[in-house]
């Protein structure tokens, strides 16, 4: 794809060069993420940051990418702060929101209205999330992180053993890697629901059209025995029409070091999109697993702001200028 001015809004937009551009300028990120240089190849762009759906890491993760650049961070959550409250559309929020900024990252809780909302942009816009339809930049630092994972035991993405476990009918992160994972070879899923949670049809059967093997289970220990990696999912209770219906699916999956040691391979990789429901209800990754060398939330978290960084770098045009306005870190960083 051409990334120049692109809305990124959908991992059907990406071919397998795409993903492997991304995550090489998401190396080179590193320094400055890590707070060991600092550049300013952004200095005077702005950020539009709307979500109009409860956020903490997306958004902070976005705000932090573009300050680390060099550019400044507007910022619009909830309706009832905005325009939109008083019955504007989108594509005009989209049409004044664009005149103020260089890049807009949205989140908003209908599927299909962060495109609704790019076809009144004036400037390219990021999905941070719509609805229970995709999360495309969580599913790019999905990807990245498992690449990282399994770069140290020499393996890379294709003949990946993955299980995703929770509710994988309203996981966006979950529709979203599994996209990804179909420009890969010889990828085996186990998608760990209960039924009435299940992978929607449609995804299961782009799987197997991109000659992934796919095995259907409600069993967790059976399905983390032979496996790379074991992405958790929470309960999405925002999907459902009640706390109570919610309730139900809660605490059905929960992966403690106990369970770990007696099921896992000794290097399987723990994964979780964030927030973790640590309630005693759900406790979705035991705390116990804190000190799990192969807990890779905390690094996953940390990843996305790499390929954020990455993603503002390619469609603002300037990959190949920041290290030229770079110097060195001068405050004490505690890294």
């Amino acid at each position: 794809m051409e990334f120049t001015g692109s809305h990124i809004l959908s991992i059907a937009q990406f071919q397998r060069a795409d993903i492997e551009r991304v995550f090489q300028v998401a190396d080179t990120m590193e320094p400055y993420a890590l707070r060991r240089k600092v550049t300013r190849v952004l200095e005077g762009a702005i950020l539009g940051n709307m979500f109009f759906e409860a956020s903490t890491r997306t958004r902070v993760s976005f705000g932090s990418a573009f300050n680390l650049l060099g550019g400044e961070v507007r910022e619009t959550t909830g309706f009832k702060t905005s325009a939109i409250s008083k019955g504007e559309s989108l594509f005009d929020t989209a049409r004044v929101l664009s005149g103020y900024s260089d890049v807009i990252c949205m989140r908003h809780p209908e599927a299909g209205s962060v495109a609704e909302f790019a076809e009144g942009s004036r400037v390219p816009v990021i999905n941070g999330g719509d609805g229970a339809n995709e999360h495309p930049t969580q599913a790019l630092l999905d990807l990245y992180t498992i690449r990282k994972e399994l770069a140290g035991r020499g393996r890379d993405i294709d003949n990946l053993r993955i299980a995703m476990i929770g509710d994988l009918k309203h996981g966006r992160t979950v529709h979203s890697l599994c996209k990804l994972l179909c420009l890969f070879s010889n990828i085996q899923l186990i998608l760990v629901s209960p039924p009435e949670l299940a992978m929607p049809e449609s995804i299961v059967e782009a799987l197997c059209a991109a000659g992934h093997k796919v095995q259907i289970s409600e069993d967790l220990t059976e399905s983390i025995v032979s496996v790379d990696i074991a992405y958790s999912t929470r309960i999405q209770e925002e999907r459902f029409e009640s706390k109570e219906e919610a309730d139900q699916y809660r605490g059905r999956f929960r992966l403690n070091q106990s369970i770990y040691t007696q099921y896992c391979e000794p290097n399987t990789v723990i994964m979780h999109p964030l927030p973790r429901d640590s309630r005693a209800c759900a406790n979705e990754l035991d705390n116990d697993l804190n000190l799990n060398p192969n807990l890779a939330i905390f690094r996953q978290a940390d990843n996305g702001v790499l390929v954020r960084m990455a993603l503002f770098a390619l469609v603002l045009n300037v990959a190949d200028q920041v290290d030229a306005h770079a110097r060195d870190v001068i405050w004490h960083t505690g890294r």
